[in-house]
């Protein structure tokens, strides 16, 4: 059967689902290249701990290496975010077939980058394979006393726009699901 054999619905939600899932992937790639190449300049032009502020009190450039998650939580146990960044990794893709939004494949899309994008350096940065440390770099004082990079960015915007899906109803569909109000029964009173 070719597709001009099926049904012309069915031809436009294969593309559809192409073009949502092309959407997560280049998302995805992106983010994942941003931070990689972030990191890399960081690495290369400044020195662990060295601080070069853009706007006095706003806003800092500030190398720092995490060897745990955000606010260097759980320090030392680099291997359990590595194991559970693999495990987002596999949920994203089995989830993604599912996807027929264009929101919810940018929420999927920033998740796997960031999560990519520091999975990479806890696998392959210092001091070893699935213990390597995560580069860090972006730091806004009048903020919060984080230390962040570009994947963090991602996962924290991919985090705010899911809260908005999730409130708003929206499933992987795209459709609003409108929940109906409870009617009394005898049974309530």
């Amino acid at each position: 059967m070719t597709e001009s054999d099926t049904h012309p619905a069915e031809s436009a939600r294969a593309r559809l689902s192409k073009r949502i899932i092309a959407l997560l992937v280049g998302l995805a790639v992106f983010t994942v290249v941003l931070d990689q190449v972030t990191k890399s300049i960081v690495v290369a032009t400044m020195t662990e701990g060295q601080v070069i502020s853009l706007i006095p009190g706003v806003a800092e450039f500030k190398f720092v290496r995490n060897p745990g998650a955000a606010f260097s939580f759980a320090s030392g146990q680099t291997w359990i975010f590595s194991v559970l960044a693999i495990v987002v990794t596999g949920v994203i893709i089995w989830v993604a077939r599912r996807i027929r939004s264009r929101a919810w494949a940018v929420v999927f899309g920033l998740l796997l980058g960031g999560t990519l994008g520091n999975l990479i350096d806890r696998l392959f940065r210092e001091p070893g394979f699935g213990r390597g440390y995560v580069i860090d770099f972006m730091y806004l004082p009048w903020m919060m006393p984080a230390i962040f990079n570009v994947a963090d960015i991602a996962i924290t915007a991919a985090a705010v726009v899911f809260a908005i899906l999730i409130l708003r109803n929206i499933g992987l569909d795209g459709k609003r699901s409108i929940t109906k109000p409870r009617t009394k029964t005898p049974a309530d009173d």
